[in-house]
């Protein structure tokens, strides 16, 4: 059981350079843990790359279908006032945008505040160095 990030979960569903490893991870165990908002920050990057023109409406169309089934049978961690206290915390000592607070705020309230030998899947650099800073293993 892996907790997956936004920004590690797009990638499954359209081609990036990193698709393959997170294809192999998603693969290797498919039990996904995420943030409440999460598929909202997905679907905001296939809607991102729609508007540069880097999707068509039919490639639109199959990676939400691909995000839907990746995420049907995902562990979903609900938002709550300790959540959002954690995230609190989290922004004062990493340099996090609000939604990788929130997703990492999540990833600790999923792993009860003992991260240690719990894996994170992201793509993204400054949550990737709060989640190990926190005690993650942060994947790939």
């Amino acid at each position: 059981m892996r907790f997956w990030d936004a920004s590690a979960i797009v990638p499954l569903v359209v081609a990036e350079p990193a698709s393959a490893v997170l294809r192999e991870l998603a693969d290797e165990d498919p039990t996904v843990v995420m943030w409440w908002a999460t598929s909202v920050e997905a679907l905001s990057g296939l809607y991102r790359r729609v508007r540069a023109g880097e999707l068509d409406s039919e490639s639109l169309d199959a990676a939400r279908d691909r995000l839907w089934a990746f995420l049907e049978d995902a562990h979903v961690v609900a938002p709550g006032e300790p959540l959002r206290d954690r995230a609190h915390r989290l922004l004062a000592v990493h340099p996090l945008r609000a939604a990788d607070a929130l997703q990492l705020a999540a990833a600790l309230v999923w792993a009860e505040e003992r991260p240690t030998g719990l894996e994170l899947v992201t793509s993204d650099d400054r949550l990737r160095d709060a989640a190990s800073r926190e005690g993650f293993r942060v994947l790939p």
